[in-house]
C-alpha cells in the first residue's frame, strides 16, 4: 500500500471512532451510522464503510474475529480496533487542519454569483433556504432529543455538536430575515476593481 494509500481519510476516522466503542461487523457499522445520522457531518457513503474496513485491516488498525451472535445471512466477521488503531486514531485527533480550515457551503457559492440571475430567482432561492433550513431545524431539534433520552446528560460531544448546528440554522434565519428587508436596496458594485488594470 502507498503512503497516499495509507493516509487516513475521514471516513477512514470516523469508523475507526465507531469500532473503538465496541467491534462490529460492516452491515452494523452502517446501520449505526445511519442510526446516529453521521452521515449529516461526514460524508461516508455505505460502500465507503466496507472499502474503509479493508484498508484499516491491512493497516493493521482494526482486526476481525468471529461473530458470537448469528448473522442474517453468511457469516460475517466482526472488526474490534487495536491498539495501533487506538494511537493512530489519537495522532489524527490532534491534527492542527481540523481547527483551520473554513466550509464552502453551496449556498454561500450560489450567493456569489446570484447577480447573474434572472429577475425573481434571488427570491425564490432565498425562500427555498429558508423552507430547508426550517425543516432541518425542525429534524436536528428531534435528533438532539434523542440523543439526549440516550446519552442522558447535557455534557456530551452529541448535545454539543447538535446544539452548534442549531444555532447556526438560527443565525441563517435571522440573516435572512435582513437580507429580505435589504433586498428592495440592492445594488451593484460602484467602484469595481478587476485584477491587471493601472498595472505599471
Amino acid at each position: 500500500m502507498t503512503k497516499r494509500n495509507r493516509a487516513l481519510t475521514t471516513p477512514d476516522l470516523v469508523l475507526l471512532s465507531l469500532l473503538a466503542e465496541r467491534p462490529m461487523h460492516g452491515y452494523q457499522a452502517n446501520l449505526e451510522l445511519e442510526r446516529r445520522q453521521v452521515r449529516d457531518w461526514a460524508g461516508i457513503s455505505r460502500p465507503q464503510v466496507y472499502y474503509s474496513i479493508e484498508k484499516l485491516q491491512k493497516l493493521r488498525l482494526v482486526r476481525a474475529s468471529k461473530g458470537k451472535e448469528p448473522a442474517a445471512g453468511p457469516d460475517r466477521s466482526v472488526f474490534g480496533i487495536t491498539a495501533n488503531g487506538r494511537a493512530v486514531l489519537a495522532d489524527a485527533l490532534e491534527r492542527e487542519e481540523w481547527t483551520t480550515q473554513r466550509e464552502r457551503p453551496p449556498f454561500l457559492t450560489w450567493l456569489a454569483l446570484s447577480w447573474q440571475a434572472r429577475p425573481g430567482v434571488f427570491q425564490n432561492q432565498i425562500q427555498r433556504r429558508r423552507r430547508y433550513l426550517a425543516a432541518e431545524l425542525g429534524r436536528e431539534e428531534e435528533t438532539l432529543h434523542s440523543v439526549l433520552q440516550e446519552v442522558g446528560h447535557q455534557h456530551h460531544e452529541a448535545v454539543w455538536m447538535l446544539g452548534l448546528v442549531l444555532e447556526q440554522f438560527k443565525t441563517e434565519l435571522r440573516w435572512l430575515d435582513q437580507v429580505e428587508r435589504e433586498l428592495s436596496q440592492r445594488a451593484g458594485a460602484q467602484h469595481p476593481e478587476y485584477a491587471g488594470e493601472n498595472s505599471a
